[in-house]
């Protein structure tokens, strides 16, 4: 029964990030003038759901190792720390929340 219920839940969210992908692209194909297939957005979405599951794999490692149950924000970091803009933003963005100074990147 369990699996049943994690089979619908697994289409739900693919057909709705399927949609969000697909709006994204009708938004940038009008933008340049340009036409996407239906196939495009079918491999783009499989594209993109297949690194949703990698870099949640990935924190949910990060968390387990630190002994933790909970997905942190550091985690997120830590899978951020390959990707210099991406890291600059989220830390500017966790900065914000937290209504601290922004810190400069960690040097490597």
């Amino acid at each position: 029964m369990a699996d049943n219920e994690d089979e619908a839940l697994e289409d739900r969210l693919k057909a709705a990030l399927w949609f969000s992908i697909g709006k994204i692209v009708d938004e940038e194909t009008l933008k340049l003038g340009v036409n996407a297939t239906p196939q495009f957005i079918g491999a783009l979405t499989e594209m993109v759901w297949a690194q949703i599951q990698n870099v949640s794999e990935d924190l949910q490692s990060f968390a387990k190792h630190a002994g933790r149950q909970v997905i942190s924000a550091e985690d997120v970091l830590l899978l951020a720390r390959r990707n210099e803009g991406l890291e600059t933003i989220l830390r500017k963005c966790l900065d914000q929340q937290h209504g601290a100074k922004p810190k400069a990147a960690r040097k490597r």
